[in-house]
C-alpha cells in the first residue's frame, strides 16, 4: 500500500463552498495538492490523466469564482473532470474511478448535482450550455453557465453550429476554450493553426503588454474598459478574431496555470458581462507530472502506473490486439492496392491507423473530431474510384449516421467501415460501448455487415472489404486481445453472405455473430457433456444473411440460440424476421435470441459485463436449458 500524498489544504475542501473560504494566496498550494491527489488516484485506477492535470488551476479558479452548483459548469469532453470530482464531494470515492460500482470516468448527471450535463463524447458543451443559458434567461435567473471546451473538441462541427447560434442571441454564456495544443493525437486542421497564431502573434502580444502597463498605471477600476479597448485596437490591426465575428466578446489568450491571470478575468466576466463571452485559456496537458508533460499522447489515457517512474502496468497479452491485427492487415492490403486509403477522426492510435500512416503517410487522413465529415469525405473518395477505410469506434460512428445513410448507402458507394470497440468496452461504461452499430447499419439497403469471430477472421474481413466494390461494407471487432487462433499470412476473400459451421451437433444449434464464438464453443462443450448434442455456427454476416445456413439449423435442431454482443434490433432481429417470413417457426422450433440487455450498463470489466448480460458461456447454457424446460445440467443429462 503506497503512502497517500500529504494534502493539508485539500483536506479542508469537501465542496466548492469550502474552497471559496480560502484566500487567493492559498490557491497555488491547493493546486499542487489537488494535482498530487489526482496523480495518486489515477495511478491506482487507470484512466484519463493528462487532460485533468492540465485544468487543475482552471477548475479551482472556476469553483472559487462562481457559485456552483447554482452556476452551471460543463466539461467538454468529460475526461477533464477528475479535479472537478475531487472538489465536489467525491474525493472519498476517487479511487473507485472507472471501476465496477465506482465513479464514472466522465461527468454524469445521476452522480452529482455539480454535474449538470453528462459529457463523454466531444463538442457538445457549447450547445448544452446555450440551452441552459437560454433557460436561465427565460426563468429570469441570474445564474452563469460556463462551458469548458478543449481545443481538440473545436475540430467538431457541432461546436461551430453552437457558436454561430449563441452569437445571434443575448443569452449569458461563458465559453472557456482550453487550448492545450493537444487533443488525443496531434491537433489537426486549420483551427489548431489559427489558435497557435492567435496566441503567439507579435501584434497581439504587443497590445497585451500595452494593456498591462495601462492597467498598472490607472488602476484596476478601468481594467475592463482597457481590456475592451485593447481588443478593439487589436481588431483594427488583425481584422478581429473568428470568435468576435461570430458575436462573442473574446478575451485572451491567458495563462491557464496562473491564478493571477485566471481569478481577475473570471471575476470581471462574472460581474460585468452581458451576452456570450469566450475566454481563450492556454494550458499544458499533463502539467505538473513530468512523464505526462513529456509524452502527452501516451498519458492521455493510462493503465495503472508507478507514480515515481511513470511506468504503466500492462498485462502480458496471449494474442495480438484486434486493433493491431486490423492495422497490419490493412497495411498488407494497401501494399497490393494503391487505391486503399485510411481515414480516422482524431483517433489514429486508438484505431491503429498510426501504423498505417507511418508506412503510407500520403494515404492516411486524420480529419479531427469530425465523424460526419469523415464519412462524406470518404464518400467523395469512393466516388472517384478510391477505397477508403473509415476506421471509427462504434460509439462515435453514431454521430455520422445521417452521412452513412444519405451520402454512402443511398448512393451505393463502396466505403469500408472498420468498426473498433464493438461490444462492451469496460471502464468507459455506457457512453463508449459499441452497442448499436449492427442495428443501425444492417437496416440499410445494400449494406454488407460483418463481424469477426476472432483475429484470423478479422484479417479475412479486411481483405474481403478491400476486394468488395459493389457498395458499402462494414466489419466490427472488439477492444482488447484476440483468442489466440492460428493466423494466416494474409486474409482470404470471404463469400459475401456465407457463414460457416464450426462444430456439428444434432439437438441444439448456437448461431454466433462476432466474438461470442469462443463462449459459444465453451457452452457447446458443457451441453455435449449433458447429453445435448450441439452445433455451433459462425454467421460472419448479419447482412446479407446466410439463408441456407439458417434454414439448415432451424430444420435439423430443436433449439436455435443466436448470440451477439449488440443491442436488440440487430443480428437476431434479422434472423427472426427470416424465420417468421419463411414459416420456419411453425413447427415447434424453440428460438432464443441473446443480445445486450435494453439498458445502459455502467462500467465494469468486459467479461463481467458480458456475464451480467447473459452473453458468456454460462448464460448460453442457461438459455438452452430454459428453452428445454430444464433448470440445470443435471436435469436431462441422461437423456
Amino acid at each position: 500500500m503506497t503512502k497517500l500524498p500529504e494534502t493539508p489544504l485539500l483536506d479542508q475542501v469537501k465542496y466548492p463552498e469550502d474552497l471559496r473560504k480560502l484566500e487567493d494566496r492559498d490557491m497555488p498550494q491547493l493546486a499542487a495538492e489537488l494535482r498530487a491527489e489526482m496523480i495518486d488516484a489515477v495511478s491506482q485506477t487507470g484512466g484519463h490523466l493528462g487532460a485533468g492535470l492540465g485544468v487543475v488551476e482552471l477548475t479551482i479558479a472556476i469553483h472559487k469564482v462562481f457559485d456552483t452548483p447554482r452556476d452551471r459548469v460543463i466539461f467538454d469532453v468529460g475526461h477533464q473532470c477528475y479535479p472537478h470530482k475531487i472538489l465536489t464531494g467525491r474525493r472519498d470515492r476517487i479511487r473507485t474511478l472507472r471501476q465496477e460500482g465506482g465513479l464514472s470516468g466522465f461527468t454524469k448527471r445521476a452522480e452529482s448535482e455539480y454535474d449538470p450535463f453528462g459529457a463523454a463524447h466531444s463538442s457538445t458543451s457549447i450547445s448544452a450550455g446555450l440551452g441552459m443559458a437560454v433557460a436561465a434567461e427565460m426563468d429570469g435567473s441570474k445564474r452563469n453557465v460556463i462551458a469548458i471546451i478543449g481545443d481538440g473538441a473545436m475540430s467538431g462541427g457541432m461546436a461551430y453550429e453552437a457558436l454561430n447560434n449563441a452569437g445571434s442571441l443575448d443569452a449569458r454564456l461563458i465559453v472557456i476554450l482550453n487550448d492545450n495544443d493537444m487533443s488525443i493525437a496531434q491537433p489537426t486542421g486549420a483551427m489548431s493553426a489559427y489558435l497557435a497564431r492567435l496566441a503567439s502573434g507579435r501584434t497581439y502580444l504587443g497590445f497585451r503588454e500595452i494593456g498591462k502597463k495601462l492597467t498598472a498605471y490607472l488602476g484596476k477600476k478601468v481594467d475592463r474598459a482597457i481590456t475592451r479597448a485593447v481588443e478593439h485596437a487589436r481588431g483594427y490591426v488583425t481584422g478581429g478574431t473568428l470568435f468576435e465575428e461570430l458575436g462573442f466578446y473574446h478575451i485572451g489568450p491567458i495563462d491557464g496555470h496562473s491564478f493571477e491571470h485566471l481569478l481577475p478575468v473570471l471575476r470581471n466576466v462574472r460581474d460585468n458581462g452581458n451576452g456570450p463571452v469566450l475566454i481563450h485559456v492556454v494550458t499544458q496537458k499533463g502539467k505538473g507530472y513530468a512523464p505526462a508533460e513529456a509524452a502527452a499522447d501516451k498519458y492521455h489515457g493510462v493503465n495503472r502506473f508507478d507514480v515515481i517512474t511513470g511506468a504503466q502496468a500492462k498485462a502480458k497479452p496471449n494474442a495480438p490486439a484486434y486493433t493491431s491485427v486490423f492495422a497490419d492487415a490493412l497495411i498488407e492490403e494497401a501494399r497490393h492496392d494503391e487505391k486503399i486509403v485510411g481515414i480516422t477522426a482524431a483517433m489514429p492510435t486508438g484505431t491503429g491507423l498510426d501504423k498505417f500512416s507511418g508506412i503510407f503517410p500520403d494515404r492516411c487522413f486524420d480529419v479531427g473530431i469530425a465523424e460526419q465529415h469523415a464519412v462524406t469525405f470518404a464518400a467523395g473518395l469512393a466516388a472517384e474510384g478510391y477505397k477508403p477505410f473509415v476506421a471509427i469506434y462504434s460509439t462515435f460512428l453514431q454521430r455520422a449516421y445521417d452521412q452513412v445513410v444519405h451520402d454512402v448507402a443511398i448512393q451505393g458507394l463502396p466505403v469500408r467501415f472498420p468498426i473498433d470497440r464493438a461490444g462492451y468496452v469496460g471502464a468507459d461504461g455506457p457512453t463508449h460501448a459499441g452497442s448499436y452499430d449492427t442495428t443501425y447499419l444492417a437496416t440499410l439497403p445494400g449494406f454488407v455487415v460483418m463481424a469477426a469471430a476472432d483475429e484470423a477472421e478479422l484479417k479475412h474481413m479486411v481483405r474481403t472489404a478491400a476486394a468488395y466494390d459493389a457498395g458499402p461494407i462494414s466489419f466490427r471487432y472488439p477492444r482488447g486481445e484476440g483468442v489466440g487462433v492460428e493466423m494466416p499470412e494474409r486474409g482470404e476473400i470471404l463469400e459475401i453472405g456465407k457463414g460457416r459451421i464450426v462444430k456439428q451437433g444434432s439437438k441444439v444449434a448456437i448461431l454466433s455473430f462476432g466474438t461470442r464464438l469462443a463462449d459459444s464453443l465453451a457452452a457447446a462443450e458443457e451441453l455435449d457433456a449433458a447429453g445435448l448434442s450441439t452445433t455451433v455456427a459462425d454467421a460472419r454476416f448479419a447482412k446479407p444473411l446466410d439463408h441456407d445456413l439458417i434454414r439448415q439449423l432451424a430444420t435439423t435442431h430443436e433449439v436455435l440460440v443466436t448470440v451477439e454482443e449488440g443491442a436488440v434490433g440487430g443480428f437476431a432481429s434479422h434472423v427472426l424476421h427470416y424465420l417468421a417470413t419463411e414459416g420456419l417457426l411453425d413447427h415447434g422450433l424453440k428460438v432464443r435470441p441473446l443480445v445486450m440487455p435494453d439498458t445502459f450498463m455502467d462500467q465494469a470489466k468486459p467479461e463481467a459485463m458480458n456475464a451480467m448480460a447473459g452473453l458468456d458461456h454460462k448464460g448460453i447454457v442457461s438459455t438452452v436449458f430454459g428453452a428445454l424446460g430444464q433448470k440445470s445440467l443435471n436435469v436431462g443429462a441422461a437423456e
